[in-house]
Parts: structure tokens; C-alpha cells; sequence
């Protein structure tokens, strides 16, 4: 399995397009290039069960699971929606993420 190439980054916000998610957005946590996966803060909660460790106790946890890539989209807070991102280069070299809709900066 081949990791694709991230049009997301630690801490951006996205908008979740297809799965029972669907419509709600989220902080990325992580990012899982070996499975083309995002974890999204509070979304695609999963419990597991933990063994009890040297101090910790153990029981039934509540964790997020990850989402794949494809099924996110970065959030941009002028349009209120998940956008495609359109990448542009400034005068002094350095590349910035843009709205392809609206054209307004998605850096954070």
C-alpha cells in the first residue's frame, strides 16, 4: 500500500463528507500516512477494552478511530464548508494553502 500525498496538516480543521460523520467538522490530532487515515478530535468515537496496567486502571475506553483521507475535507470559515484547497506561491517563495472557492487563506 503506497501512502498518498496529504493535503492536511496537524491541527488544521476539516470537514467530514461521507461516512456516519457526515457533515460535522473537527481539530486533526494525527495524521497515519501508512493508512491514508486522519484522527479527528471527538469524531469516529470506538471503545476498547484496556488491561489494567502498573497505576492505571483498567475498563472500557473511549477513543477516536481514524477516518480515511478521502473522506475529509479541509474547513474553511469564510464559506462555512468543506473546500478544495488551491496551492499558491508568494513573492518570497513560500507556498500557502488557499480556498479554491472564495480565495481566502486556510493557514492557521
Amino acid at each position: 500500500m503506497q501512502a498518498m500525498q496529504s493535503h492536511l496538516k496537524k491541527g488544521d480543521t476539516v470537514a467530514v463528507i461521507t461516512g456516519k460523520e457526515k457533515g460535522k467538522t473537527g481539530k486533526v490530532l494525527q495524521l497515519l500516512t501508512k493508512k491514508n487515515g486522519v484522527i479527528i478530535e471527538g469524531l469516529n468515537m470506538v471503545k476498547r477494552h484496556v488491561k489494567a496496567r502498573n497505576n492505571e486502571s483498567g475498563g472500557i475506553v473511549e477513543k477516536e478511530a481514524h477516518i480515511h483521507i478521502s473522506n475529509v475535507m479541509l474547513f474553511c470559515s469564510k464559506c462555512s464548508k468543506g473546500v478544495r484547497v488551491k496551492r499558491l506561491q508568494l513573492e518570497n517563495g513560500d507556498k500557502q494553502r488557499n480556498c479554491a472557492k472564495c480565495g481566502s487563506s486556510l493557514e492557521n
